[in-house]
């Protein structure tokens, strides 16, 4: 449920009591649990619903936020159509407010210990085939100019690491360890991790540094790694169009951006051999669950193949 306007007059409408509560909440997952802005208004804003269907229950306090309520709103959810993620994401929200109510004494008991709800289905992610992912990668190089340069290390840097757009357009210049060929990467929850990236993206990052980076830096610049054309840090938006425009280019390559060339990694590197806790490892994911959803796309592909292959398939 995102923060619409919508969402903004039914928080504004919260009895004073409710709205003390949501602000103390949302200063909690800003500065304490230090969760991304989009995290935090995901969060806030189901909470921001769960309050209002309180407040049509009758209640005027967060001691009336009772397991029954909880129960009501997630089905009031279904009638409205949501779908079992959508109707898990909301619990999940749910059982982490009143898990912060509990911890901090403004209720007496946790009531979502005790709320169920169903699993969301967790669909396999489409991935690139290794010589999809090659031509996707390719298709920057031999760029000249400045945009070019970078568009190249955009996409080498994606493939090679598997790090997300946002943790690659936060990079400094001073994240990259060249002589070992490793980023320093402040992923999720502002956790950092170390990624190793290859040959191909170290010649990417050559040409970029000493001919693409000048060619754009500006006053603005600071230490950012990549720049937008008017020498400020590039934005995630025009990381995306990078990779989006990459995979047009790209033979049979599905437009699936730049989630999707973290999927391959993912899958390439399984497929490789590589062991899955460093696979977690790599790509940053705090649950080895995460991670383990890409074994079955190699089971998947694998399956596949002996289909095709196999003469008593």
């Amino acid at each position: 449920m995102q923060v619409t306007a919508r969402t903004a007059a039914v928080r504004a409408a919260l009895p004073p009591a409710l709205a003390e509560v949501l602000a103390a909440y949302e200063e909690h997952l800003r500065w304490q649990r230090d969760l991304s802005a989009h995290t935090v208004r995901g969060y806030v804003g189901d909470a921001t619903w769960l309050l209002e269907h309180l407040v049509r229950r009758g209640g005027t306090r967060v001691e009336d936020l009772d397991l029954a309520a909880l129960r009501s709103w997630l089905a009031h959810n279904r009638t409205r159509g949501a779908g079992r993620a959508t109707i898990a994401r909301r619990a999940a929200a749910a059982r982490s407010l009143t898990r912060w109510l509990r911890r901090t004494g403004r209720t007496p008991e946790d009531v979502g210990l005790r709320l169920v709800s169903p699993k969301a289905h967790r669909t396999l992610p489409e991935v690139l085939a290794p010589d999809q992912a090659r031509a996707v990668v390719d298709s920057a190089a031999g760029a000249e100019d400045a945009v070019g340069l970078r568009d190249a290390v955009v996409l080498e840097l994606l493939y090679a690491s598997g790090i997300r757009v946002s943790e690659l357009v936060g990079l400094d210049v001073d994240d990259v360890d060249r002589a070992r060929r490793l980023l320093r990467v402040l992923g999720k929850g502002r956790k950092e991790r170390t990624v190793p990236y290859g040959a191909p993206a170290e010649r990417a990052l050559d040409a970029w540094l000493t001919r693409g980076r000048p060619a754009l830096a500006a006053e603005r610049s600071g230490a950012a790694l990549l720049l937008g054309v008017r020498g400020g840090r590039l934005d995630p938006r025009e990381a995306r169009r990078t990779v989006h425009t990459a995979l047009t280019a790209a033979p049979g390559a599905p437009d699936m951006g730049p989630h999707g060339l973290r999927h391959s990694v993912a899958t390439h590197v399984l497929e490789g051999g590589a062991d899955l806790r460093l696979v977690q490892e790599l790509l940053g994911h705090a649950s080895l669950a995460t991670t383990q959803l890409y074994t079955h796309v190699t089971v998947d592909r694998l399956r596949a193949v002996h289909a095709r292959a196999h003469p008593r398939a």
